[in-house]
This record gives structure tokens, sequence and C-alpha cells, in this order.
């Protein structure tokens, strides 16, 4: 019979150590030129960065277009130099991602809202025609409009208000609408540019909108010929444009072309409407 003294259970021995670890952190911007050409290459070939330190190792950043199977983040991989037994968290990296942004679309959007007529707040009457808008969106760009919807004596209004606008008409206003919309121009027929440039010219001022004015003022520097000359200058020097008066000017230097304009109707006008300039271009004549 076998004594159970001989099958004594061993002693265990317990023992534990602690390994404190010191924090490194640094990063390493790479910047790939010409990143589009690169999308072809085959998977697991990397683009490597130079070598940078951080925490006392040398690390690279790998960088795989088409990815790799090893550990990654995102399409980048770390890897030490030195050392097979660091983390990858010792380093902080922080590529940079390039997008494709498309351009802005808000010009679209505001135009639909003024076809759409969707929330307006304001009709206008102008000749036989109506045009519904927004009075935020006008005050925002006039500070005309801004005055008239919003000044201090003015009272808070639910219904829609209507506005007769006198000395314009229609497809000026219209035109004047879009740009407020969508900071641009409608299309128009190239014959009609010059007429429509005149016109609008007197309404950008009319509203005090700046760029409006001066986008008019550079149009109709091309349509400056002797059958027009005087009518722009005329326009030029009531509406205080002065650039355009100066093209003006320049084209009528040439002694030839002033004798020209001074027989059209438009010089007649022009007489009558701003006699300083009159005796400027007479002056001009002189010897």
């Amino acid at each position: 019979m076998s004594s159970a003294s001989g099958h004594r259970n061993p002693s265990r021995s317990v023992s534990s150590s602690t390994v404190i670890a010191d924090n490194a952190a640094g990063y390493h911007d790479l910047k790939i030129d010409g990143y589009l050409t690169i999308k072809g290459f085959p998977t697991g070939v990397p683009i490597k960065s130079s070598p940078f330190t951080v925490g006392g190792h040398r690390w690279r950043i790998c960088f795989f277009p088409n990815g790799d199977r090893a550990i990654t983040v995102g399409p980048f991989s770390l890897s030490p130099e030195a050392s097979p037994f660091l983390f990858l968290d010792e380093v902080v990296a922080r590529p940079r991602w390039w997008f494709s942004v498309p351009p802005s679309d808000l010009h679209r959007h505001l135009a639909d809202l003024l076809q759409s007529e969707k929330g307006a707040d304001v009709v206008f009457q102008v000749g036989r025609e109506t045009f519904p808008a927004h009075r935020c969106m006008l005050a925002a760009r006039s500070p005309v409009f801004s005055a008239e919807f919003f000044g201090a004596m003015k009272e808070s209004r639910t219904a829609a208000e209507v506005v007769q606008v006198n000395d314009m008409e229609a497809p000026v206003f219209k035109a004047l609408l879009c740009f407020l919309y969508t900071d641009s121009l409608p299309e128009m027929r190239k014959e009609d540019e010059d007429v429509m440039g005149q016109h609008l010219l007197v309404a950008a001022d009319r509203y005090d909108m700046e760029r409006l004015k001066l986008m008019c003022e550079g149009k109709l520097c091309e349509y400056i010929d002797v059958g027009t000359a005087a009518t722009i200058l005329t326009l030029a020097e009531q509406h205080c444009c002065h650039g355009l008066k100066k093209a003006c000017f320049h084209f009528l230097s040439d002694p030839e072309k002033l004798r020209a304009v001074m027989t059209s109707d438009g010089f007649k006008h022009l007489s009558r409407s701003c006699p300083s300039i009159k005796n400027d271009l007479m002056t001009m004549l002189a010897p």
C-alpha cells in the first residue's frame, strides 16, 4: 500500500517585474509632389521618407499608394530602422491628405432661389412686369436697398411689400437682380452689350453697387468709337466714372476722331449736359 506522503505538490515561486516606458512624440511632414501620378504603384510598393529620429530611434514613413498587408495607418506604415521592438504608437505621424474640392456653386443655388421665388418677401413693379425677391439678400448686397428695407424708420412687415421702380426698363432690372444674387451678369447678345452696359452702369450707381459699376465701365471701354464716344463720355461725367472718362479722352486725343465725334448727335447732348467737358474738348483742338 503506497503512502500518500510520497506525492507532495511542488512549491510555487511567484515573481513580478515592471517596465517603465518613456513616451516620445514627434512628427515628420511628408510632401508628395505629383500625387496623382503615383496611383499606379503596385500593391505593397512603398514610397519612403527621409529618415528621422524620435525617442532616440531612427524612423521612416512608408507610404503605400495602393495599400499593404502590413500594419498600416491608412495607407501609411511606420517602420523602425534600428530596433525591432519599438511600438507603432511611439511616433505621432501627421500625413497630409489631398482632396479634389469642387468649385463653389453658391451662385447656382442663389440663382435657383431667385428663379423659384421661394420665401420672397418683396415684389418690384417695373413697367408692366413684376419681380419677386428677398429683402435680406438685396440689403446685404446694396446699401441703398438696406436703407430702404431696414432703415431706422422702417416698420417690420410680414406681407410681401410692393416697390415701384421708375426710370428703368424691365430687362435692365432683371439683369440687376441676377447680379445681386449671383455676382455675375446674365448672358446677352453681343450687339446688346454696349446699350445694356450703359443702363446697368446707371442702375449700379443708383443702388451704390461699386463692383457692378466698375464691371460696366470696363465693358464700355471696349465700345468707345466715333459713334458712341460722346454718349459714353457724358455717362462717365454724370456718374463719376473716372476710369471710363479717361478712356474716352484717350480716344478723343486723336484730332481726326475728335472732329468726327463733334458732328454727332451725342456731342450735342454732351454740350447741353456737360458744358465743361465740351470746353475741354474744344481746347484739345486748339493749336
